[in-house]
């Protein structure tokens, strides 16, 4: 059964959402301030937590940003404030998603059960992810979204790490640019083979010993890149 906690001041609001998520099968523990709900977050385990941002002791906001340092546990603000900019800050600050008060108890059941179902579906599919790459010395932990050369950790942006990730997970395989930016931008490819050429070049910068003559990424002329193996060094 999943559980959720629910930090909300308002009584009322509090009693009618907690029996309403019970008839729906869900377990939930109840919060009235911010320093309870830390509390209470911190001594148990939790499917998803529905914060209210007008709570007393400790705001939500501080709430949430404790969470946030140590859990991934999805969050739901539920909030009278409805203006673009405390939606774009709450979500901006960690939230999954942001429910307007007032509202219906059918719209934060809908929103409850896609956080969760988002949840558990990245949770299971980091479990299935391979979680360690390696080549020579490099080695790629995917989990940790972390490099290392010889022991030592290399800073990559998203587009580096991905592109590795790319070239390590398919170590025979020769990606074109057109390739390489379709599954790692995720966009259209229009001829623009600039963006791969400097991140490429970036990558060699950083994890090649020479990037004059690269090991781990290897051009093959007129078609692409690959990683690189004995044979191309």
């Amino acid at each position: 059964m999943n559980k959720i906690l629910l930090v909300e001041d308002d009584a009322e609001i509090s009693t009618m959402l907690k029996n309403f998520l019970i008839t729906e099968q869900y377990e939930v523990v109840t919060a009235f301030d911010g320093e309870s709900a830390c509390k209470k977050f911190f001594s148990d385990t939790f499917s998803l937590v529905l914060l209210d941002l007008m709570i007393p002791k400790i705001s939500g906001i501080e709430v949430m940003g404790r969470i946030r340092e140590h859990h991934t546990v999805p969050i739901i603000i539920i909030s009278a404030k409805d203006t673009d900019s405390d939606k774009t800050l709450g979500l901006g600050l960690g939230a999954d998603d942001y429910i307007t008060k007032p509202f219906s108890v059918a719209e934060v059941l809908a929103r409850i059960k896609a956080n969760i179902r988002r949840s558990t579906q990245y949770t299971i599919g980091a479990a299935m992810q391979q979680e360690i790459l390696k080549k020579g010395d490099l080695i790629m932990n995917l989990n940790e979204y972390s490099v290392t050369k010889n022991g030592s950790k290399i800073e990559l942006t998203t587009k580096e790490f991905e592109i590795l990730k790319l070239l390590l997970s398919n170590p025979k395989k020769v990606y074109t640019k057109e390739q390489i930016y379709s599954l790692v931008w995720k966009d259209a490819y229009f001829d623009d083979e600039n963006a791969v050429n400097v991140h490429i070049s970036r990558l060699r910068n950083k994890i090649e010993e020479n990037p004059r003559k690269p090991q781990y990424i290897v051009t093959v002329w007129g078609i692409g890149y690959k990683l690189g193996d004995k044979r191309d060094e």
